[in-house]
Order: structure tokens, then C-alpha cells, then sequence
């Protein structure tokens, strides 16, 4: 029977042929793969996927895995990935368990069991099928995520995409009550170095194919010089683009301490009620900062104050602008981030617009080039053809007493 999951090998090479070629042992069903290698845990995937390496197993605490997640894991080439909890629980159609197992990744559910406590960072641990092992001891026994399962379980989950729905509708409303401030415009920015008034401001965020939308703006931002705006690890995708962050806005859990420090104003999102982890990170770096204490999320934060500022065009990069990437976070906070969207209104435009909207200018190299060129080639024709040379003879001698050249 047809699946109508997502997919994402394309190459024709089956995901028991990928899992051999990542030097996975396959013994007989895709269930009871037996995988060694060096376990990495953290409740926290996107910090995890800032330090894993190649061969590893990742331990992770993520219910419901979304495809920016799903994505990093399969790209820092991990063997296996255990979840201690559930990885679609069937509340909305999530796809980053289908990336996963479709990259011939295996992938074991434990939601019973708190094998944080019981592995440490560097334990040398097999998987087989299901059961987690550490020197010869069974310390777990999970679910294999098969493609069969994960397909099942995201058909299942768009049958009851309504019911998504209505809880972001109710969790919508909440904010409106309870957060106005992201409608009204009340928020409390303090004085700012980076001037946005009447500029184009370019705000990255890691999210869905950020790194690629980012590369097919280049010439944007190298014709337009659009603020650069990166939000926690957005910071690390423009630097790594070659470019310098104008600002950082974010909670600075996720930036590189080499990105911090490269000189760009830093804009600490701190929580309603002043607590704000990040200062405690900058502090120990000693670099200056300032502080935003808002509802919603960084991303909102930092468009909303490009806004304020009076930026002419908001351009974002890795951010959310559809209802399935709002389901697939699967946060309360998506919420705030759809009002933001609602007041900033027609100065906002996502990267995938720009690029295809967008005709990039020749650059002054590329048009001093063809001058050359050109001049060169009229050189050469005047040179090799006998009634030209004569004409531009001529032409000299008029010249010449015209201006009076002796």
C-alpha cells in the first residue's frame, strides 16, 4: 500500500543500503539492527547537534521531533538516535521521524525509561532492535521507529490535523488576552546602537532550510547591504556564510562564544519577569549587551524591533510562515510568533520571496570587466583592419589641431 508521508531519499538507494553504508550492522529486518558507537546525551537537540560527530548515537528527550531537528541529526551523520520520548505522538503530522528513518538512521523510542541517568556522555553503548545495552546489560527496551510506523503514524496524525488546529486557534486567542503588548506595540526597547530607520533588514533564524535560503540571497545582500540580524544560532549560519552580524538577538544558548564576541550589538531575551539565563553566558564572556523582557519568542523580538525602528522591509530567513511549520514546532510560543506576522503585516517577506523576486545588479568588477573587454577588442579591430588604422591616423591629426597639439 502507498504511503503519503514525506519523503526524502530520492536517490533510489533503499535506507537498509544507506544504514550498511554508514556502518551500521544490518541483521535481517530493519527492527534488529545492531548499532555500537559512542552515546551523546542532551534534553536539548539543538545544542546536542552543535558537538555531534559522525558515527555517533544521539540520546535525546524530544517529544514530537520536527524536521529542523530531524534535518541537523540526519546531516551530522549519526548512526542511531534514541528518544526518551515520544517521537510523533499522533497530535499533529510531524516529519522529522520520517527524515530520520528515510536517511537509513535507526531510531528507537524509550519514553519509559530515563536513560539519562543511567548513560553518560561518552558511554560506548550497542542498540540491537530495540534494547539499549551497556557492558552486556539490558538497560532499556524500546519501540524501533520503522518506516512503516512513522508513515502510519503521520497518515493517522493528518486524519487529526483539526484537532491541531483548534488548539493553536485557543492558544492564539490566550496570547491575544494575555500578551497585547505584541498587537499594541508597548513593548520597552532600550536605546539602540544599529540604526534601522528606512534600512532593509535580513532576520536569520535556524530553521527550515535557512542555510540554503540563505546562500540563494547572497547577491542580495551584497547588491542591497540589508542589517543582519541573527537570531541565537541564525548568528552562526551568517557568519558561516562569511558575513558580520549587525546584531544578536536571543537567549544565547545556541550561539558560538566566537560569534558572540565578533563585535555585533547584543540583544539578551529575557523573560516578563526579568530573568534572563543568557546574562549569565555574556557576563562570563565580557562582552556588553542589553536586555528585552517580552512574551513570544526571539524571533518575534527581534522583528518587532526592527519594526519599532522603522525598517523599511523585513526579510526572514529560516523562520515560519505557514501553518505546517507552526504545527511542526509545536510550541505555545508559535502563538506569539503568528501575531507578530499580524502586526508587522506587509513590511515582512520571507527569504524563498526574495529570491525568486528578486535580479540581482552587475557588480562594479563585473562592469568594469566588460569595459575592458571591450576596449580591448575595439584595440584589436582597429589595429588588424588597414582602412580603420587609416581613419583613426585621420582622426589624431584633427584632433591635434583642434586642441592645437604640436
Amino acid at each position: 500500500m502507498a504511503r503519503s508521508g514525506p519523503t526524502v531519499a530520492r536517490d533510489g538507494v533503499s535506507a537498509t543500503s544507506k544504514a550498511s553504508a554508514n556502518g551500521i550492522a544490518v541483521n535481517g529486518a530493519v527492527g534488529q539492527r545492531a548499532v555500537t558507537g559512542v552515546v551523546r546525551p542532551n534534553r536539548r537537540t539543538k545544542l546536542l547537534t552543535k558537538s555531534l560527530q559522525p558515527g555517533q548515537i544521539a540520546l535525546i528527550d524530544h517529544k514530537d521531533i520536527d524536521r529542523v531537528s530531524g534535518e541537523e541529526l540526519v546531516r551530522k551523520g549519526v548512526r542511531c538516535v534514541i528518544n526518551a520520548a515520544e517521537s510523533s505522538t499522533g497530535e499533529y503530522p510531524n516529519v522529522g521521524p520520517t527524515l530520520i528513518v528515510e536517511a537509513g538512521v535507526h531510531l528507537v523510542d524509550t519514553p519509559d525509561r530515563d536513560l539519562f541517568e543511567l548513560l553518560k556522555d561518552g558511554d560506548q553503548i550497542t542498540v540491537r532492535g530495540g534494547e539499549i545495552i551497556l557492558d552486556d546489560d539490558v538497560l532499556a527496551r524500546g519501540v524501533v521507529q520503522t518506516e512503516e510506523i512513522v508513515a502510519d503514524k503521520y497518515d493517522n496524525a493528518k486524519r487529526q490535523v483539526g484537532k491541531a488546529l483548534e488548539r493553536f486557534a485557543e492558544n492564539t486567542m490566550h496570547h491575544i488576552r494575555q500578551e497585547s503588548e505584541l498587537l499594541s506595540g508597548k513593548l520597552d526597547f532600550p536605546e539602540l546602537d544599529t540604526v534601522f530607520r528606512d534600512r532593509d533588514v535580513l532576520v536569520v533564524v535556524r530553521g527550515v532550510d535557512h542555510q540554503r535560503d540563505l546562500k540563494a540571497l547572497k547577491t542580495y545582500i551584497r547588491d542591497e547591504k540589508p542589517l543582519l540580524v541573527g537570531v541565537d544560532g541564525g548568528a552562526d549560519a551568517l557568519v558561516a556564510e562569511g558575513h558580520q552580524p549587525d546584531m544578536i538577538v536571543g537567549d544565547m544558548d545556541s550561539a558560538a562564544d566566537s560569534v558572540l564576541t565578533c563585535g555585533a550589538e547584543l540583544i539578551v531575551h529575557a523573560y516578563t519577569d526579568g530573568r534572563a539565563p543568557g546574562r549569565d553566558r555574556l557576563d562570563a564572556l565580557d562582552v556588553p549587551y542589553k536586555t528585552v523582557a517580552a512574551a513570544g519568542t526571539s524571533e518575534d523580538i527581534a522583528m518587532l524591533m526592527a519594526a519599532e525602528e522603522g525598517a523599511e522591509l523585513i526579510v526572514t530567513v529560516g523562520s515560519h510562515f505557514n501553518l505546517v511549520e507552526f504545527l511542526d514546532k509545536n510550541r505555545k510560543g508559535m502563538a506569539s510568533t503568528f501575531l507578530t506576522r499580524v502586526r508587522i503585516g506587509e513590511i515582512l517577506i520571507d527569504a524563498k520571496g526574495v529570491s525568486r523576486l528578486y535580479r540581482p545588479r552587475a557588480s562594479n568588477r563585473a562592469i568594469t570587466g566588460v569595459l575592458v573587454a571591450g576596449m580591448f577588442s575595439l584595440v584589436v579591430v582597429i589595429f588588424s583592419s588597414p582602412s580603420l588604422n587609416n581613419f583613426m591616423d585621420l582622426l589624431w591629426l584633427k584632433l591635434k589641431v583642434i586642441f592645437g597639439i604640436g
